[in-house]
């Protein structure tokens, strides 16, 4: 008989900081991508089509808080449901997802509050 080892536990935590990434992103497009385009050098009427997302921003920003807090459950409030051997259960596994998921969030809430502080380039 062959053992079967479970592997969702990591994918899991990887699948809830990608999504608050995409939907940060989604979240700052309006305003992030149009500074990183003009200092890139390329430049148009066009940019300022990515403007026209600002409405969508505050589903964008919901959505992200939604995904940031599901992986905060995931690696802080549940119990670790992981059978000996598995990569979960090794102790410095947990640690570095903890690690990466508090600089992706320091990096989310950043991209997020861009439009308040951005105004300080574009004077």
């Amino acid at each position: 008989m062959s053992e079967v080892t479970s592997t969702t536990a990591p994918r899991t935590n990887n699948r809830s900081i990608i999504a608050a990434v995409l939907a940060a992103v989604g979240a700052s497009i309006c305003c992030v991508g149009p500074l990183v385009l003009l200092a890139l050098g390329i430049g148009g009427a066009w940019i300022s089509y990515l403007t026209a997302l600002e409405p969508y921003r505050p589903i964008f920003v919901g959505i992200t808080l939604v995904f940031l807090f599901l992986a905060f459950r995931k690696l802080y409030l549940l119990p670790r449901q992981c059978t000996p051997g598995d990569a979960c259960a090794v102790p410095s596994t947990l640690r570095n997802q903890r690690i990466i998921f508090w600089i992706v969030t320091i990096l989310l809430v950043a991209l997020l509050t861009f439009p308040y502080y951005g105004t300080v380039f574009f004077e």
